[in-house]
């Protein structure tokens, strides 16, 4: 009778057997071994760990050099591969290719197991010891860390140009990061807007710094105690505060006001909104600007605080009538 304890489970026939049919088993054997350097895949079917045994002298993916793991579904936990039978000593090259982003256990017996992260590879060696058989890691290592201090000659990396000989006495990284690079004592020079600078040797301190294109930032200095930034419609200044009211702004549909404006409706049945989250001393002045609000009032939102103690908006009813808003505290809210 036929035998199947070899390890790529081929089937040995017993002397005298198979009279007339040993070489059809003899194909068959040799197909089998050209599947153990072979590629394979295996499917995991369910969210569970799963054997794969390799069969008794029929073809099954398990017996491939490269033996791919993939599943049916995305896994939720690591998951264990069993390879059997656990008397079969092999090689094997094994992908992580199962969906969910989690780890494989490559396991045979109860001794030793290795884990792949997914999307990795792995060569491993099962020892074929039966019931207590494991798994080990075969990837090739390195035999041993070298120095290299610098390396001579010309030519670029990722945009950068190596001239003459280039010394490093840390890590030096090419063709991804370029890493240990003293920006004190390592880097010369003006780095341009165009790559990340400022195109400028220094800075005046507490001066304002203005975009400028690709061009050297622009600075406005302080000037005068008590001045504030003012625009001219194309820079901007260092100007004192102008006094009085803000400018009128002419609003005629729904709005949003900002503490310190002056808005002046120019038309009835809108909403004018006071400021979300002000802060004691934040001010907004509103006027009826067409006479007609005590025929087509006009709304003033309390955008969450209070008007004058009272959690209610404000009906805009008097012609000409013009209010300051100023905000006291969380009680009062805003007061008029």
């Amino acid at each position: 009778m036929a035998t199947y304890v070899n390890n790529l489970r081929l089937k040995e026939i017993t002397t005298g057997d198979e009279d007339g049919t040993w070489g059809t088993s003899t194909n068959t054997n040799l197909e089998l071994i050209t599947d153990g350097f072979s590629y394979g895949t295996k499917q995991l079917s369910s969210d569970a760990n799963q054997t794969f045994t390799m069969p008794d002298g029929t073809a099954d993916a398990t017996r491939g050099f490269y033996l791919k793991i993939t599943s049916a579904g995305s896994l939720t936990a690591t998951r264990t591969v069993t390879l059997g039978p656990n008397t079969v000593s092999k090689v094997w090259m094994i992908e992580n290719a199962t969906t969910g982003s989690q780890t494989i256990t490559i396991k045979q017996g109860s001794g030793a197991t290795i884990n792949i992260t997914n999307g990795s590879k792995a060569m491993v060696i099962t020892d074929g010891a039966g019931a207590g058989a494991a798994v080990f890691n075969a990837n090739p290592t390195e035999a041993g860390a070298g120095t290299v201090t610098s390396v001579g000659g010309t030519g670029s990396v990722n945009g950068i140009t190596l001239s003459g000989t280039v010394t490093s006495s840390g890590n030096l990284t090419l063709g991804g990061t370029l890493a240990n690079v003293n920006l004190t004592s390592q880097v010369t020079g003006t780095l341009p807007v165009a790559n990340g600078g400022t195109g400028a040797a220094t800075l005046t301190a507490n001066n304002v710094l203005l975009g400028n294109g690709t061009s050297a930032l622009q600075a406005v200095a302080p000037g005068t105690s008590g001045n504030v930034l003012k625009s001219n419609g194309s820079t901007w200044t260092s100007a004192a505060e102008a006094a009085g009211y803000p400018a009128p702004t002419l609003v005629g549909t729904n709005t949003t006001a900002t503490s310190a404006s002056f808005l002046v409706a120019t038309a009835g049945s809108i909403t004018i909104t006071l400021p979300s989250s002000p802060s004691a001393g934040d001010y907004v002045v509103v006027k009826d600007g067409t006479g007609a609000a005590a025929t087509t009032n006009f709304t003033v939102a309390r955008n969450g605080s209070n008007i004058a103690s009272s959690a209610t908006d404000l009906t805009f009813d008097k012609n000409f009538a013009e209010i300051v808003m100023t905000y006291i505290n969380g009680t009062i809210g805003w007061s008029v």
